[in-house]
This record gives structure tokens, C-alpha cells and sequence, in this order.
């Protein structure tokens, strides 16, 4: 059996999904064990042949395979398109797909929502197996698109260990601050918070973080920084050394941060939107809609001074996400196709 697994989005590595994608390679480098008569191979940027170890093989993402699938050739029994707008164009006997989210519904406007929704329910008509990263995104799924009867599984994301890795004192760098994160809503809280500083991660150059650093200006808060975006080790100094994590995010097809905390033992405040309470696991606490800013500051308080949740269970819980557990499910995946 030949099974391609599409991790074109390599190309943006910094992304959410980039790096998905390289823990796919990782864990082929790392974890995977060859199956006779298996035969799995990468779609990726030309620079990472070869990163992902011998175990596997490689075809080189390039432009005339958008324009032409076929000159690829009809040469794989499975082709996995890892998430829902991938440029590729599968050309394959069995088509897996894997939806993350439909936040573009909430954060576009007229004609590119319709544009994006053909383009995946495209796909959708295409695929011999849907497969979603929770339920919510599950539930949105069927929302949008016309199934025509397509099974749907649910394979929850994959976490990286990143509570093992080393760390390094952030320092301040591009990023991406990104409207749906909501990040203003905590701004008039920390005025009853003086003892804590807010750090936000995110490119301070797109107009939302202008908008926060402008409020944050008016309104003289001296506790409130954007950071810029970190890089790993320092994102993992950040979840180290935090008193809490709050993430106020509205649109999530999964919410990895609230489980990259918990794994750091650290108590997590989230918002009630999209799939934060399933993918929260009882193991985190929430904001009282609206964000009034007062008693917003006294949730955290009192979740810091004595955390309502137990920090082990939630660790316990949050290491069950480990990218060995997912990728075995998409191997049995491909394996039944």
C-alpha cells in the first residue's frame, strides 16, 4: 500500500498548522516503525527532503502538481490531505480528509465565506473518509457542507511535549495578534489586577494590535505587553514561569494552548466559545460572558490563589494528547482503506 500524506503547509513552518504538519514528519523520523508492504510517502517543500529520516519517502511539493495532479501519477492507495485547504489536489484510490474548523464563516464577509465553502465542499464530494479534530468541528461540519452520507471520525490533534523542552527568557520579535484571539477584553481587567502583568504573544504589526496598543495607551495600562510572536523555547519559558493562563479566544476548531498549559501544570481561564469547553475536559475554568472587568479579575484571582481544578489531572489529561495516540489512529485509517 502507498500512502501520501500532503504536508505542503511545511512552507509556513510558524503557523498552527505548519506545525502540525512537522510533527507528522517528527514522529515518522522518530516513532514509526515500517509495515511490510507499506510504503508511506511526504508531500513537502523541497528543503525538508530528507528531515523525516529513511522510513519514508518524499515527492516535492511543487506548483505543476496544483495545476496537473496527474503528473504525479496514479501510484497511491491513500492520499491524506492533513487539514481542509490544502492546494493539492488528490490523485489516489482513497481520499482521507481532515477538517479543522470553519472559523472563516465567523471572520469573512460575502463572497470569500462562499468561496472558501465551495472550495472544501469540493473536497468533501472527493473524500472516502472525513475526519474531524473534535467534535465541535465535527458538528460545524455538518453544518456546512452536504455529507451525502460520508462517514465522519474524530481524531483529536496531536500535542507536542513541549513541557520537556528546554526554555529561553523571550525577547521581543515579530508575531501574529489575531482579532479572533480577543485579546482586548482582558485590557480593562488588569486595571484591578496592578500585582499581575499580562503578556500577550502576537504580531504587533496587523491592525488589531494596533488597536490594543492604542487602547492600551488611553487607558494607561502599564501591566499590559504584546510581546510579538516567541519562539519555542521561549513560549515554553512563558508557560513555565505564568501564575495562569487566559485565553479568550471565540473561534477554535480544537484550542491546543489551553491544553499546552495544562501540561506546564498551570491553571487555565478560558472563554465558552466554539470547542473550548469539549477540548477543556472539565479541566479548566471559564469567563463570565460579557468579560465584565471586575469580576473577571476576581475569577482570576481566586484561581491562582487556590486553582479549583486539580493542575495533575489535568496534566494527566493533557499528555493523553500525545502525537503517538493520533497518528496510530490515522494509521488504522489508512490501513482499513
Amino acid at each position: 500500500m502507498n500512502i501520501l500524506i500532503d504536508l505542503s503547509i511545511l512552507k509556513n513552518v510558524n503557523c498552527g498548522l505548519g506545525q502540525v504538519a512537522l510533527n507528522y514528519g517528527y514522529y515518522f523520523r522518530d516513532v514509526y516503525q515500517p509495515v511490510a508492504n507499506e510504503q508511506i510517502y511526504l508531500l513537502v517543500p523541497k528543503h525538508f527532503v530528507g528531515q523525516f529520516g529513511h522510513a519514508v519517502k518524499y515527492v516535492v511539493a511543487r506548483k505543476i502538481y496544483r495545476l496537473f495532479p496527474w503528473i504525479i501519477g496514479q501510484r497511491f492507495d491513500v492520499w491524506h490531505a492533513i487539514h481542509q485547504l490544502s492546494r493539492y489536489k488528490p490523485y489516489c484510490r482513497k481520499y482521507v480528509l481532515t477538517i479543522h474548523d470553519f472559523n472563516f464563516v465567523y471572520e469573512k464577509r460575502g463572497r470569500t465565506i462562499t468561496k472558501y465553502l465551495r472550495k472544501i465542499q469540493r473536497k468533501v464530494d472527493a473524500a472516502d473518509k472525513i475526519v474531524c479534530i473534535s467534535q465541535f468541528a465535527k458538528h460545524e461540519t455538518e453544518k456546512f457542507m452536504h455529507l451525502h452520507g460520508a462517514p465522519i471520525d474524530v481524531v483529536y490533534n496531536g500535542i507536542e511535549r513541549i513541557d520537556l523542552q528546554p526554555d529561553s527568557v523571550p525577547t521581543q520579535v515579530d508575531a501574529e495578534v489575531k482579532e479572533k484571539k480577543n485579546f482586548h477584553v482582558l485590557l480593562d481587567m488588569m486595571r484591578y489586577l496592578p500585582q499581575y502583568q499580562l503578556y500577550i504573544a502576537g504580531n504587533a504589526s496587523t491592525p488589531y494590535a494596533d488597536t490594543i496598543r492604542r487602547q492600551i495607551a488611553e487607558k494607561g495600562l502599564t501591566n499590559v505587553h504584546l510581546l510579538g510572536v516567541v519562539a519555542p523555547t521561549e513560549k515554553v519559558w512563558l508557560y513555565r514561569h505564568c501564575s495562569a493562563f487566559l485565553f479568550p479566544s471565540l473561534f477554535e476548531g480544537f484550542g491546543l494552548p489551553i491544553v499546552e498549559a495544562m501540561l506546564f501544570r498551570k491553571p487555565v481561564i478560558c472563554s465558552q466559545e466554539t470547542s473550548l469547553i469539549e477540548i477543556g475536559g472539565g479541566h479548566v475554568q471559564f469567563f463570565e460572558k460579557g468579560y465584565p472587568p471586575q469580576s473577571s479579575a476576581q475569577t482570576i484571582e481566586r484561581v491562582v490563589a487556590n486553582p479549583p481544578c486539580d493542575v495533575d489531572a489535568a496534566f494527566a489529561y493533557a499528555a493523553s494528547f500525545a502525537w503517538r495516540n493520533h497518528m496510530q489512529s490515522y494509521l488504522n485509517i489508512y490501513r482499513a482503506e
